[in-house]
């Protein structure tokens, strides 16, 4: 029991680093230390570093450098320089422009959030602010329906996004170890309940508005800059049949994203270096091993044995903890990838107790993980948006949360009929 009492008091640790503003990363790793040092009734002290190494990079079992953690660091910071060059460069302005072509009547106002949401970047939800505020003023709308528009459009792509972290770890042999596409595919009818539940309330709040855009000039030139941020998914369908394994495949894909999108802008090679430089962050790579660690030492200290033990005396179904501890998570934490990361290992005793497969249980941890981080109110979109707008969160929450629960409520009703 005191192994348990570790996570517990581990959890509470990390929580209250994490809105200290300490890196989410390091965070874990105290974490994973303060989990180690509760479980030294079952391990011996010589254990905590070799598994916090063993999750790193060398497995003490076949005497070998594992690789898969730094690859899937990498990768998180592949994305995120891919992200910012496109943002420097003006590829995601000159994108939202052409696609301003094509809608009208307050279509803008999903796209230009949508597209930006393509490039899942921490706190992206400020780089769409300035123009859905612009739009926004055309409809006469509130500082809080722009919020609003622009939080959830921005997200509108995480259940069926493959190039998010997110949905990489989940789907990571060290997780779920599903084919990634096998969770897209389920996670269809919560992508397309997101879109319908966006929609009735744009409508409904635009619905007063009798302005009227003038037709822009037709410019369809940027669409061309939709291929960056597609391009690794067309990598990881061709790569996986020759072998390469699906972190690789994404690697390769966004090495070759981040190249292409240099000669598509036709930016001073000087210049572009020089923005890659700047997107480089320790942030997010060491976040991944911080998750890693902590992973590998709540398996060390075998908290979920007593969290198995214990769940015949809880009155509670598994599926609602299931639902629960991913949610509970993400509306503390503010961060999609870090919930899952602590609630998977936690929910996972509970699996055994329901009629449900493992793509579904992991659709529901991860649906359950987003609308726990759309509404939280640490949550970096909705912290630097709602400053943006002069606002607060909890302004829009009349909108947010019940638009956030019924997408939560959909799709676990759904994989549980499946």
């Amino acid at each position: 029991m005191l192994n348990l009492i570790g996570v517990a008091i581990a959890f509470a640790v990390i929580i209250v680093l994490i809105h200290k503003r300490l890196n989410f990363g390091i965070s874990l790793i105290i974490g994973s230390i303060v989990v180690g040092i509760f479980s030294l009734q079952k391990v011996e002290p010589i254990e905590i570093p070799m598994a916090m190494i063993e999750a790193s990079f060398y497995s003490f079992d076949t005497n070998k450098i594992n690789t898969q953690t730094i690859e899937l660091a990498l990768l998180m910071l592949g994305i995120y320089v891919l992200a910012k060059t496109m943002q420097e460069t003006g590829a995601i302005k000159k994108l939202v422009k052409s696609l301003r072509t094509i809608f009208s009547q307050g279509g803008t106002l999903a796209l230009i959030p949508a597209v930006y949401g393509l490039m899942p970047v921490p706190g992206g939800a400020l780089l769409s602010a300035p123009m859905i505020d612009e739009e926004g003023n055309k409809y006469h709308l509130t500082k809080d329906q722009k919020n609003f528009l622009n939080v959830w459009f921005r997200h509108i792509w995480f259940p069926i996004y493959p190039v998010s972290l997110a949905m990489i770890l989940i789907c990571s042999t060290e997780f779920s170890n599903i084919n990634i596409y096998s969770l897209v595919l389920v996670n269809i009818p919560a992508f397309i309940t997101s879109i319908i539940i966006g929609m009735v309330m744009l409508k409904k709040i635009v619905a007063h508005s009798t302005e009227k855009t003038a037709t822009s000039e037709k410019d369809y030139t940027g669409i061309v800059y939709l291929l960056p941020p597609t391009v690794p998914l067309l990598f990881y369908a061709i790569l996986q049949q020759l072998g390469i394994s699906q972190i690789q495949s994404f690697l390769i894909g966004v090495f070759f994203s981040i190249i292409l999108l240099y000669y598509l802008t036709k930016t001073q090679r000087t210049t572009y270096i020089s923005i890659i430089k700047k997107s480089l962050s320790w942030r997010l790579p060491l976040a991944i091993f911080g998750i890693m660690i902590f992973r590998k030492m709540f398996e060390l200290s075998d908290a979920s044995t007593v969290i198995t033990n214990v769940i015949g005396m809880l009155p509670l179904p598994a599926v609602f903890m299931i639902v629960m501890i991913p949610l509970l998570l993400g509306t503390l934490t503010g961060y999609n990838l870090g919930a899952i990361a602590l609630s998977y290992p936690l929910v996972e005793p509970f699996f055994h107790f329901v009629e449900i497969n493992i793509v579904g249980l992991t659709s529901i941890i991860f649906i359950s993980s987003l609308v726990g981080y759309l509404v939280s109110p640490i949550h970096l979109c909705n912290v630097l948006s709602s400053e943006y707008f002069k606002t607060d969160v909890t302004r829009m929450y009349k909108m947010f949360i019940p638009s956030a629960f019924i997408l939560l409520l959909i799709n676990t009703s759904i994989m549980m009929i499946l």
